[in-house]
């Protein structure tokens, strides 16, 4: 299973899927629960890049 560790990490694979954001609008995905993520531990965030690839197929992002 492709995975990204942390905020950063998930924004860097969007720069080379052409689908950039900025680790702010990833945030407030998370916050609103827009985007799949796992958390493990209570400092810890997971993104399956299978279900972000998944959810970028399929939805239309557009943070506010």
């Amino acid at each position: 299973m492709r995975r990204a560790y942390g905020v950063k990490k998930l924004s860097s694979y969007l720069d080379t899927v052409s689908n950039p954001l900025t680790e702010e609008e990833i945030e407030i995905l998370i916050i609103n629960k827009e985007i799949p993520h796992l958390r493990p531990m209570a400092n810890m965030i997971v993104f399956n890049l299978d279900h972000i690839d998944w959810w970028l197929s399929h939805k239309q992002i557009s943070p506010k």
